[in-house]
């Protein structure tokens, strides 16, 4: 559902290579407070991060006042709590909830269940690490009356399970299967105001932090009349966390 396949590799990372390629990074980037580390796969799986790369990772980023990394909710365990300990930067983990809808989480076979979420979640809580949720709009197999929906119930659950902050992904054609899923009728993209929607009620609920992922935003828009200002409405809301007053349109009738 995402394009972080094109980043990776087929085999695992030497010790060494990412820590070069994050002080490569540092090197080239302006400064900031807070880092992300997204590696195109989990920050705890072994064959991605050696362990043994930690201990330089924490002396790189330590500068920072936040640093966050993803992980897969079943590589949460003792190995966060290793790295959390090496580290200056207080330590943040995101993980892909994706969506609670039962028979579609299994579909799209993300080997997970919300229960492995819910445990992931409470694992880092108790011991001082905020996490934070990615949930996707309308995965395949939905209408858009039933992303939005499952989108929001996804939310609901994410902050009810104990999550700081959840970031919502419009699910994306274009790496291939999702364009076979396409063609057979079983995915189409979601339309912008559904994110708007979505996120919107996100802030309503006033649970936490809630961001409108942005990636390549213009082509979930089906109206060019209203597009720029409905992109500058989702970053207002990112940034200033409040509800802004809905863009009117032709499109919306």
């Amino acid at each position: 559902m995402c394009d972080l396949w094109k980043n990776t590799t087929n085999e695992s990372v030497a010790s060494g290579d990412i820590p070069a390629q994050i002080e490569w990074a540092l090197n080239h980037l302006p400064h900031v407070k807070h880092l992300k580390l997204y590696n195109s796969g989990s920050f705890f799986d072994e064959r991605a991060i050696p362990e043994k790369d930690y201990e330089r990772i924490a002396s790189l980023v330590k500068g920072f006042e936040t640093l966050l990394v993803e992980s897969h909710p079943k590589l949460i365990g003792e190995k966060c709590l290793t790295f959390k300990n090496m580290l200056k930067p207080e330590l943040q983990i995101a993980i892909g909830l994706e969506t609670v809808h039962p028979e579609i989480l299994a579909l799209i076979n993300k080997k997970m269940t919300i229960e492995d979420f819910r445990e992931s979640v409470s694992f880092l809580n108790n011991h001082g690490i905020l996490s934070r949720a990615f949930v996707l709009l309308k995965p395949p197999f939905m209408t858009e009356s039933e992303g939005v929906y499952w989108a929001q119930m996804s939310i609901e659950s994410a902050f009810n399970s104990g999550v700081e902050c959840c970031t919502i992904i419009p699910v994306r054609s274009g790496n291939g299967a999702m364009d076979i899923l396409q063609d057979q009728g079983h995915f189409s993209p979601p339309d912008i105001r559904s994110l708007e929607t979505v996120t919107e009620y996100g802030i309503k609920i006033n649970a936490g932090r809630v961001f409108a992922d942005l990636w390549d935003i213009e082509k979930f828009s089906r109206c060019s009349k209203c597009t720029d200002q409905r992109v500058a409405r989702l970053v207002a809301m990112n940034l200033g966390q409040e509800i802004v007053p809905p863009v009117r349109c032709i499109c919306d009738s």
